[in-house]
């Protein structure tokens, strides 16, 4: 099916049968892709009185389980600037569209003082004069370990300050990355980037999100797309995520 779309002043059209999705999925498994320090996440039946489990297998007629996990630590997710201030907005409040065109664009890491960083400079070269709503970022390598990755305590990749402030004074509302958080793993609280991209010492950009998470295969090429954002309705600084990319064919 293809979709005629008017974006802005432009008519766009996508096929909407071939959707890319850049979401990692959540399982109740030891390799589930992790980081900040804790446990993998929980998915198990719920026990009825008798303290058996509510499963067909178990001789219930539906499948009936809980589930326990963290959306910043255990898959794809978004959050809105409710991550890192006092008050805690919801990221159901805070993004109300869900349709944007995006840019995916593939950075190799440089290394800096031991890090492995993204910087503006980078992006800059990537992006060009370009104007998106949304960034999204591969790093590389780019391996299907990062489906599994067990990143506690492995300093990823993360951007650097004043490519965040790139980012927001280009007019990006919307960055998508693969790696855990767009800050140092041990940065004393700084969180130089998120503080950045949301401009927090300003006029707070609400309607502004950060992905993280996310994985982006090989075969996707870079440049332009339309984006779904799409979240699950959390009343929560972040939900999981699940961001669909369409290849604009006109």
């Amino acid at each position: 099916m293809i979709a005629t779309i008017q974006y802005n002043s432009k008519k766009l059209q996508i096929d909407l049968t071939q959707p890319i999705d850049i979401s990692i999925p959540l399982s109740g498994v030891e390799s589930n892709v992790n980081a900040w320090y804790i446990d993998p996440p929980v998915i198990k039946p719920a026990k009825d009185d008798n303290e058996r489990d509510v499963s067909v297998l178990g001789g219930s007629c539906v499948n009936f389980n809980n589930i326990s996990f963290n959306p910043h630590a255990h898959g794809t997710h978004t959050e809105c600037v409710g991550h890192i201030t006092e008050k805690v907005h919801s990221i159901n409040q805070h993004l109300k569209q869900f349709f944007f065109l995006a840019e995916v664009i593939t950075v190799a890491p440089e290394k800096l003082n031991g890090d492995f960083v993204i910087s503006k400079k980078q992006l800059q070269f990537a992006i060009g004069n370009k104007k998106r709503d949304a960034i999204v970022i591969r790093t590389m390598p780019n391996t299907k370990d990062k489906l599994t990755a067990q990143y506690s305590n492995t300093n990823p990749t993360y951007l650097l300050e004043d490519a965040a402030i790139y980012l927001r004074e280009k007019g990006v509302k919307h960055l998508l990355i693969d790696v855990p958080s767009v800050d140092k793993e041990k940065d004393e609280c700084f969180l130089l980037a998120h503080n950045a991209f949301w401009n927090t010492r300003g006029k707070i950009r609400f309607d502004a999100t950060i992905t993280e998470f996310i994985f982006v295969p090989n075969k996707v090429n870079d440049g332009i797309y339309f984006l779904n954002l799409q979240i699950a309705p959390f009343e929560n600084d972040a939900s999981p995520s699940k961001p669909v990319l369409y290849e604009i064919i006109n």
